[in-house]
């Protein structure tokens, strides 16, 4: 499976759960870190972990296990680590501080209309 395919495959998970504003950026130009980021809003501390826990488990269902988890106790950010692909999950206060959007703007926003379910 390709990274662009492990973060689409994050992003149906993120959708099927009511992930809010997510959005998918390359920055394999101009990062080594990974591949691409994946960035989701909760609605609540309980909403952003029952998000992450969906990401592991669709991903481990898939075979891809994660490298590493950040922030699952503090249920405001939590962040998966699949090595090319990294996966953020915010509450409302930490996406607007941390502004991964704005921080990553240099890389390159990645079309997921048909992917993502209209509310």
């Amino acid at each position: 499976m390709t990274s662009l395919e492990t973060a689409l495959l994050a992003v149906k998970a993120l959708d099927g759960k009511k992930g809010i504003n997510i959005q998918v950026i390359e920055i394999s130009d101009i990062s080594v870190l990974a591949d691409y980021m994946v960035i989701a809003t909760g609605s609540s501390s309980t909403h952003v972990k029952a998000l992450a826990d969906e990401v592991e488990y669709q991903l481990d269902k898939a075979g891809i296990s994660v490298s590493h988890i950040e922030g699952y106790r503090s249920n405001t950010w939590i962040l998966l680590d699949y090595i090319d692909v990294i996966v953020n999950v915010f509450d409302n206060e930490a996406r607007d501080f941390y502004d991964l959007d704005r921080m990553w703007q240099d890389g390159k926003p990645v079309d997921i209309s048909g992917v993502i379910t209209e509310n």
